[in-house]
């Protein structure tokens, strides 16, 4: 594939970078469109989304910048290579981050909670969706060894993937990416239309949380578990999960969880459908009338 997108003299714009903020300015259009359709104040909702991303990059790469502090020292420049690294534990502490980041400037600004976890359903899968597709190209995140007759594996022969990721060279790759680009991109669909129907605050975010980590889950079976363990956790599961689909099984949890909670909660419409009470005074007249 292409681990590079294009040259500006010397300067390498990375793929994975450059596709993944394209989804990213995709998922902020979405969102203004959402906002709307669950009544939530759109400009609160777009410095929500920027806060919260700035929040998941400084978090995940100070990790990284920490875990690599004595190398550092001795070799500076490396710093500008860290934005070609990735792992699963820096985006789960990235999320962690810009989760924390949204939760608190939704309160501080008085947002409707469930509401806009809802309004941010839909774009951040489209999101997630546009991720893998960077990864495909740069050969993040590869696949396992499909077999030389697999009709449509993808075979990376560029030497950067396996410095940046690396990545196997000439070996035919299951293209998990692409399973779990579709896999997002059919979740974002199916919750774009979700939206706008009658349903009860915060459902769309609890079946984001459990299609993502129904996604995520599956599509780890097919990808290479090099380098995605948990620390110590491999060998106490002897193998049976990886680091992701652990993460993937507390998504769905969580997920159902929401859903459970939102049975105690009416429905927007049957709360709209509801009489008001009468006052006391109009009672009081009619009765000596």
């Amino acid at each position: 594939m292409h681990p590079v997108l294009f040259h500006i003299g010397s300067i390498l714009i990375p793929s994975y970078g450059a596709i993944t903020a394209f989804g990213v300015l995709v998922a902020l259009v979405l969102a203004q469109r959402t906002a709307r359709i669950v009544h939530v104040d759109p400009g609160k909702l777009w410095n929500l989304s920027i806060l919260s991303l700035f929040a998941a990059l400084a978090a995940a790469r100070l990790l990284l910048v920490a875990a690599n502090l004595t190398a550092m020292r001795s070799h500076p420049a490396w710093l500008f290579g860290l934005a070609m690294v990735h792992h699963p534990l820096l985006a789960g502490v990235g999320a962690l981050a810009g989760a924390g980041c949204a939760a608190w400037y939704a309160l501080h600004s008085k947002l409707p909670f469930r509401a806009t976890a809802d309004a941010l359903a839909p774009p951040l899968a489209a999101a997630l969706a546009f991720e893998q597709l960077g990864a495909l190209a740069a050969g993040s995140g590869y696949g396992v060894d499909a077999g030389p007759s697999f009709a449509w594996a993808v075979i990376y022969t560029n030497p950067l993937a396996a410095i940046w990721s690396g990545t196997p060279l000439g070996v035919p790759l299951h293209p998990v990416q692409v399973y779990a680009a579709l896999a997002f991109l059919a979740l974002a669909i199916l919750l774009w239309v979700w939206l706008p129907l009658e349903r009860r605050s915060g459902d769309v975010a609890g079946l984001w949380l459990m299609g993502a980590g129904v996604a995520i889950y599956f599509t780890e079976i097919w990808r290479d578990w090099a380098g995605r363990e948990l620390p110590g956790l491999g060998s106490l599961l002897n193998g049976a999960f990886d680091g992701p689909q652990i993460a993937a099984i507390v998504l769905v949890l969580a997920g159902a969880l929401v859903l459970r909670e939102n049975k105690k909660v009416p429905r927007e419409h049957d709360a709209a459908q509801r009489p008001e009470p009468q006052s006391t005074t109009a009672t009081d007249s009619r009765g000596a009338a």
